[in-house]
C-alpha cells in the first residue's frame, strides 16, 4: 500500500518506488497487488490512476503553519483537524480489508492517517523522506515506522534519537526516464538550430507553472547571458507573451540562442542532457534529478516553501560546492555574479558537476525497493 501525495514531491518517488518493485518482482516472476491512498484534489489522484494503479481516498485536513501559535488555531485549522479522525477511522478499514504487506508513506496531509491506519493494523510501515529535514507528516508517523528512509546523510544526525535505529540513507528516487536524455534530440526536437555550439546551454526553469522572480531576473539579465550562453527558458504557460516581447528587442545576432516555452514535458530527460548549467527552484525532486545527473545550479529558493525547505536543501548542496544558492532579494546583478564564472570557465563547471554528482543517487529507487522489500519481509 502506497500513501502520500498532493504534490510532485510526494507523488513522483512514490511511483517510481513503485515501478522499481513492480520491475524486480517481474524479473523473479511474481507480481504486485498495489494499492494507493491519496486525496481527490491532489496529483497522485490524477498519476496513480493513469499508471493503472488502484487508488482511493480519505478524509484529510491541511494544516495551516504560522509562526504566530495563536494564529495555528484559526477556523480553518479547527474544522480541518476535527477531519483527521474521520481519515483514521476510513484508513483503519481500507488497511485490515487490503492486508498489505508494507505501508510506504512519502508525506503529504493524507500520509497521517493511513500511517496511523498501518499502526493500528499491526501492518510495517516504511517512511520516505524527501528534504533535509523531516516534514511534517513523517514527524508525526517517525514513532511508528518500521524503516526510514531518507534522501541524505545529514538527515540522520537532524532525526530524533529514538527513531535513529530505524533510519537508512536511501536517496531520493529519480524517475528512470529523466536519466536516459540524449542532448542532440532537444537540439532536433525543439528547432535548436540557432543555438551556438561554441557556447554553454543554460536551462532556466520555474516549475510547471513558471516563477516571476526567476522570469523577472532573466528577462532584466538577459543579453548579457545571452553573450555567454545559450538558453532554454520553461517560463510558465502565462509568461510566455510577456516574454517574447522582451525577446523581440534582442539585437539580432543573440535571438537565435533564445529558446522560449511556456512547458517542457517528454522532452525534459534531453533538455537536461544539452543543459551544461541549470537555473531553477531548489524542490527535493529537482535536487534529486540534477544531482543524478551531475548539473552545476544555481538556486533561487521558493521562500514561502514549507518549513522553509527548499532554502535548507539549496544551502546543503551550497556548502558542499555542488551549487550556488541565491537567497532574498535576487537581482541580475546578482545572478550573473554567481553565473558569470560557471559559463566562462569550463573547469569551474565540471568541478560543481563532480561535486554535485557525489551527492547523487541515481540508484535510489533500487535502494528504497530493498527497504521496502526488508520490511516487508520482517512484518
Amino acid at each position: 500500500m502506497v500513501t502520500g501525495g498532493g504534490t510532485g514531491g510526494h507523488t513522483y518517488p512514490a511511483l517510481t518506488a513503485v515501478r522499481a518493485l513492480q520491475a524486480r518482482l517481474a524479473a523473479e516472476g511474481r507480481t504486485l497487488d498495489v494499492l494507493w491512498i491519496g486525496t481527490p484534489d491532489g496529483l497522485e489522484a490524477r498519476v496513480a490512476p493513469a499508471e493503472g494503479i488502484a487508488f482511493t481516498t480519505v478524509a484529510t485536513g491541511k494544516i495551516r503553519r504560522s509562526a504566530n501559535p495563536l494564529k495555528m488555531i484559526s477556523p480553518a485549522n479547527v474544522k480541518d483537524m476535527a477531519r483527521v479522525p474521520l481519515g483514521v477511522a476510513q484508513a483503519r478499514k481500507i488497511v485490515s480489508d487490503f492486508r498489505p504487506d508494507v505501508v510506504l508513506a512519502t508525506g503529504g496531509y493524507v500520509a497521517v492517517p493511513a500511517g496511523l491506519a498501518a499502526r493500528m493494523c499491526k501492518r510495517p510501515l516504511v517512511l520516505h523522506e524527501q528534504t533535509v529535514r523531516l516534514g511534517l507528516a513523517n514527524r508525526k508517523l517517525a514513532g511508528s515506522a518500521a524503516r526510514i528512509a531518507v534522501s541524505s546523510e545529514s538527515t540522520l544526525p537532524l532525526l530524533p534519537e529514538a527513531v535513529r535505529s530505524v533510519a537508512v540513507v536511501t536517496g531520493n528516487p529519480v524517475r528512470p526516464e529523466v536519466l536516459a536524455g540524449h542532448a542532440e534530440k532537444a537540439v532536433v526536437g525543439l528547432g535548436l538550430a540557432g543555438f551556438d555550439r561554441r557556447l554553454p546551454t543554460l536551462y532556466v526553469t520555474g516549475g510547471a507553472q513558471g516563477a516571476q522572480q526567476i522570469n523577472d531576473v532573466i528577462r532584466d539579465a538577459l543579453p548579457w547571458l545571452l553573450e555567454r550562453a545559450n538558453i532554454i527558458h520553461q517560463c510558465g504557460p502565462t509568461n510566455v507573451e510577456a516574454l517574447r516581447t522582451t525577446a523581440a528587442g534582442l539585437p539580432q545576432h543573440l535571438t537565435g540562442r533564445y529558446f522560449l516555452t511556456g512547458f517542457v514535458g517528454p522532452e525534459l530527460p534531453d533538455v537536461l542532457a544539452l543543459a551544461d548549467v541549470v537555473v531553477s527552484r531548489s524542490g527535493a525532486g529537482t535536487l534529486a534529478e540534477l544531482t543524478a545527473l551531475g548539473k552545476p545550479a544555481i538556486f533561487v529558493p521558493l521562500a514561502s516553501s514549507a518549513g522553509n525547505e527548499q532554502a535548507h536543501n539549496a544551502r546543503h548542496l551550497e556548502e558542499a560546492g555542488a551549487a550556488v544558492a541565491l537567497e532574498g532579494e535576487v537581482t541580475a546583478a546578482r545572478l550573473q555574479d554567481a553565473l558569470g564564472p560557471l559559463l566562462t570557465d569550463p573547469a569551474r563547471r565540471a568541478g560543481m558537476a563532480e561535486a554535485a554528482r557525489a551527492h547523487g543517487r541515481p540508484d535510489a529507487a533500487d535502494r528504497l525497493v530493498d527497504v521496502i522489500l526488508s520490511a516487508a519481509s520482517s512484518g
